[in-house]
C-alpha cells in the first residue's frame, strides 16, 4: 500500500506543479497588461500622447469669476482693456498640465500655425478673472472642439447675457462646466 500512495504522491505533486506553471502564466501576462495599461495611463496623463485640452481639468482648472456686476460685464470694452495675465502664470499653468509650453505636443497647430493660448475658462467678457485657477492651455487645432469655437461660445453668451436673455450667473456656470454644451445649442455640432 505503501507504493500505491507514493503513485498518487506523484501524480498529485506534477498536477500541482503544472497548475502553478499556469497560474506563473497568467499572472505574467496580467502583470504585462496592467504594465501596459499603467504606462499608457502615465503617459497620457503627463500629456506624452497628447492629452485632450479641449476643455479643462476642474481639479486643476475650477473657474474664477472676478466681476458679478452684468453692468460692468456689458459696458467693458473687452479686448482694449488691461490682461493682468503674465508670462510667469502661464508657464505655471502649462506645468500644472504637464506640458513643456506651447511647442509641447498637445498643442496642436491651426492653418495658421498658432498652437496652444492660455484661455480663461470663465471669459473676461463674462467677468472671468485673471487668475491660474481661470486658465488652461487651450490648443487651436485640436479637432473638433478648439479655442476658436469657445471664442464663438463667449461672444454669444456676453451678447445674450447684455441683452437680458440669459443671466450672467447662469453663463459663468454654463461655460465653466462645458462650454461644448452652449456651443452644440447655439451653432450644432462641430464639422
Amino acid at each position: 500500500m505503501v507504493g500505491s500512495d507514493h503513485g498518487m504522491d506523484d501524480e498529485w505533486a506534477r498536477q500541482f506543479a503544472a497548475s502553478a506553471a499556469r497560474d506563473r502564466r497568467k499572472q505574467f501576462w496580467l502583470i504585462l497588461l496592467m504594465s501596459g495599461i499603467g504606462g499608457m495611463l502615465f503617459f497620457w496623463v503627463s500629456g506624452a500622447l497628447g492629452a485632450d485640452l479641449s476643455v479643462p481639468d476642474l481639479t486643476i482648472t475650477p473657474g474664477v469669476v472676478a466681476i458679478t456686476d452684468m453692468e460692468t460685464v456689458c459696458n467693458t470694452s473687452w479686448g482694449k482693456d488691461k490682461r493682468h495675465v503674465t508670462a510667469a502664470m502661464k508657464r505655471q499653468v502649462f506645468a500644472a498640465y504637464g506640458l513643456k509650453g506651447n511647442t509641447d505636443k498637445a498643442c496642436t497647430r491651426d492653418k495658421h500655425g498658432r498652437r496652444c493660448e492660455i484661455d480663461h475658462l470663465i471669459s473676461r467678457e463674462l467677468g472671468g478673472a485673471d487668475e491660474v485657477d481661470n486658465l488652461w492651455p487651450q490648443p487651436y487645432g485640436s479637432k473638433p472642439w478648439n479655442a476658436v469655437m469657445k471664442d464663438r461660445v463667449e461672444n454669444r453668451l456676453h451678447r445674450d447675457v447684455c441683452s437680458g436673455v440669459i443671466s450672467l450667473a447662469h453663463a459663468q456656470n454654463e461655460i465653466r462646466l462645458d462650454w461644448r454644451i452652449p456651443y452644440r445649442r447655439y451653432f450644432g455640432e462641430p464639422r
